[in-house]
């Protein structure tokens, strides 16, 4: 299980409601996923058993598991960060793509080399902290997208004490997986969430889709009891990343599980949460990922450059107060809450 668990969130999905001359066959189910959930709707024009297309979307995550997840010993990528030999599978290899593309965007902001940083932080499985900063120069040199590279199918690493972490992009592209088997099975019109992260394509009774941003709150362990935001979509992915949900005090510190691959240490800047919006899922993720870790200003700069991606921030003044800032072309498509103040 991949255990993001919940780390930013666009869980709650609020169905609009229409009428059609032909009306659609709603369906849906839910389940437990890489230590999170899952839930789906779809329209079900053809008629497709909602218990068997849970078994092949259950059957598709737990192959994807075996790839992915550091928290199986089986899984290719524990092999690999164990220097065993193992031919890396699809799931993995576009998942690296990805990850060299979403790093070399973000000036290495988002790296999945990270891994023994988190570690040390005491973030992830078996992980206790043991952060110092006499480690920290040591576990710096064993970072770095220039440290690992496919090689005739195969992961190569500069150092064999390299290791790799992609939970910050691994749930968003279970999403885009997913989406494949929909598109593959003829379905026009669906939303598919894994842990918050989100795609729909198409529209649900006529209208477009409506997802809610929960409030960057510490502890809002509780998806869609307090929203931040109300987004609409359609053929569309979201993530968001956010410092609220996964994090430790210590000594009176608040110590996030967001790592800056480029200095060591946990993040510390008043963004609380951002919401990427894409084409792809494993690109809102790691995109979103990457800016909570530049902060707000470096974040705006980012989306400046890159307008296909648009975005939602949640920060702070400071007076500690919550803010907000919505890309242009965001706008028409999101409502903040009357419990976003």
């Amino acid at each position: 299980m991949i255990n993001k668990l919940m780390s930013g969130l666009l869980f709650l999905v609020l169905f609009t409601s229409g009428c059609t001359h032909n009306k659609p066959v709603i369906a849906n189910f839910a389940g437990l996923a890489q230590g999170s959930t899952y839930s789906i709707v779809y329209d079900n024009k053809k008629n497709i058993d909602p218990a068997e297309l849970r078994k092949k979307v259950e059957k598709t995550l737990a192959d994807f598991d075996l790839s992915l997840s550091l928290y199986k010993d089986s899984s290719i990528i524990s092999k690999i960060n164990r220097n065993e030999d193992v031919v890396p599978d699809s799931f993995f290899t576009e998942v690296f793509r990805k990850s060299v593309l979403v790093s070399e965007m973000t000036d290495g902001a988002f790296d999945i080399t990270v891994g023994p940083l988190v570690k040390a932080w005491g973030f992830g499985p078996d992980a206790h902290k043991s952060f110092t900063e006499s480690k920290r120069d040591s576990l710096l040199k064993l970072v770095g997208m220039s440290k690992v590279s496919l090689i005739n199918g195969r992961l190569v690493k500069t150092d064999p004490r390299v290791c790799l972490d992609v939970n910050a992009i691994a749930q968003g592209y279970s999403v885009d997986v997913i989406c494949r088997l929909f598109d593959n099975l003829g379905i026009k019109n669906y939303l598919v969430e894994i842990g918050g992260e989100v795609r729909a394509k198409g529209k649900k009774a006529g209208n477009l889709w409506r997802v809610g941003i929960d409030k960057p709150v510490d502890n809002n362990l509780t998806p869609g009891k307090t929203l931040q935001a109300i987004i609409r979509i359609t053929d569309k992915a979201i993530a968001t990343s956010g410092n609220y949900r996964k994090f430790y005090v210590e000594d009176g510190v608040k110590y996030s599980h967001h790592v800056d691959p480029r200095t060591g240490y946990t993040t510390k800047n008043t963004l609380l949460s951002i919401s990427i919006i894409a084409d792809e899922c494993a690109m809102a993720d790691g995109v979103a990922t990457g800016c909570l870790v530049m902060g707000k200003e470096k974040a705006m700069e980012f989306l400046d450059m890159h307008p296909e991606f648009e975005a939602f921030m949640v920060y702070s003044d400071d007076s500690g107060n919550f803010k907000t800032w919505t890309s242009d072309k965001l706008k028409s498509d999101l409502t903040e809450t009357e419990n976003s103040q």
